[in-house]
């Protein structure tokens, strides 16, 4: 364990953050120049007030501006730029809109999010991610669409198979570069901005702006309007504590915890795909009602252990790190480190699954 993540002295040391100051927007979603049909699609979403990267980002985007939008996951940022995106293809039918992302999981809840700001408004939208049907997804962009969100090797394979022209999509959304950094997707972001026209509107979103990335967005962006609202690197929400082994199992520790009241919704994160695997079965034996995802489970399994663990058919989800970011999760009450993270940068991005939306949140890592 590198010494930057030694959890027995950060996570003791940090402090719950009682009295946070109440962020006061602003705007309403109703002072912005958006369609009152968009406005009405808001409301019914549940969004009464805009978190601060949709109250600095929304009008920016809809007066046409490049935007570097800084901000942890869970802040709001997908309707900070669906929102004035959808808007804009509203005004203007010649508007297409390639929206960008790590991850399945992610395209898939944009997607989601998407349809919900879209409803009776014939703006329609397509899916391009992997590990499901190319056929089908190449049938969908013969029909009418404006809106494509994908990940960026289906996108690339598309596009050479001239599924995917990517030169009349003039507003492209990059969400989570940092991640796509990450995760090796460099030389294909690169190749897919070569393929775009130059006349469009980009939008950079990540929730850290090393080196790299900010050499990225220099050489895609024109005259940016930065916006940034990271305030704290570690979520405030979130009260961390360690739960200390002293040679106990940890199996039958994490089944005492799961056992106690408040436990309602939880995340366990582990370091290896057979380790979860077994641990899912374990739990399931012992009459817990869980589920699991990681990279050896297919997109359809991933996608209805994900679905589950969201609508209570299952209370804890058993993941790995490719879990860890960008999933927008409502009310998880824990996040429990069974094994501990690789890096500082992956318990940040695992314990911000938990105290979003202005709730608190637990996240307990367990230590020998």
């Amino acid at each position: 364990m590198p010494k930057s993540i030694n959890p027995s002295l950060y996570v003791q040391e940090a402090q719950e953050v009682e009295n946070m100051e109440e962020f006061i927007p602003q705007h309403n979603f109703s002072d912005f120049a958006i369609s009152d049909e968009l406005k009405k699609n808001i409301l019914a979403k549940g969004y009464n007030n805009p978190t601060p990267i949709q109250d600095e980002a929304i009008e920016p985007i809809l007066l046409g501006k490049d935007v570097i939008g800084l901000a942890n996951t869970g802040t709001g940022k997908t309707a900070a730029f669906l929102i004035p995106l959808i808007n804009k293809v509203l005004l203007d039918r010649s508007q297409k809109v390639l929206i960008i992302v790590p991850t399945r999981e992610l395209a898939v809840q944009i997607q989601d999010e998407c349809r919900a700001f879209t409803r009776n408004m014939n703006v329609y939208s397509v899916l391009c991610i992997g590990g499901a049907s190319l056929y089908k997804q190449a049938h969908a962009l013969r029909a009418e669409h404006d809106i494509v969100i994908g990940t960026p090797g289906r996108i690339k394979d598309l596009d050479k198979q001239r599924h995917l022209k990517l030169q009349f999509y003039n507003n492209i959304v990059l969400d989570e570069v940092d991640r796509m950094m990450d995760m090796g997707f460099i030389t294909d972001i690169k190749f897919l901005i070569s393929r775009l026209p130059q006349l469009r509107q980009s939008l950079f979103f990540s929730a850290t702006l090393p080196d790299d990335t900010r050499s990225l967005a220099h050489s895609f962006l024109r005259n940016p309007v930065t916006i940034s609202v990271k305030s704290h690197e570690t979520p405030q929400a979130v009260e961390q504590d360690v739960v200390r082994l002293n040679g106990r199992s940890k199996a039958d520790v994490l089944i005492g915890l799961l056992s106690q009241k408040g436990f309602d919704k939880v995340l366990v994160f582990g370091r290896t795909k057979w380790g979860m695997n077994k641990l899912a079965d374990f739990l399931d034996r012992k009459g817990f009602r869980v589920a699991a995802i990681h990279g050896n489970k297919n997109q359809n399994q991933r996608l209805r252990a994900l679905e589950q663990f969201k609508n209570g058919h299952v209370h804890i989800l058993i993941a790995t790190d490719v879990a860890s970011r960008g999933l927008d999760i409502d009310d998880v009450t824990h996040v429990i480190n069974f094994d501990e993270p690789a890096s500082y940068d992956d318990y940040i991005h695992r314990i911000g699954r938990t105290g979003r939306a202005n709730k608190r949140g637990i996240a307990l890592t367990f230590i020998n």
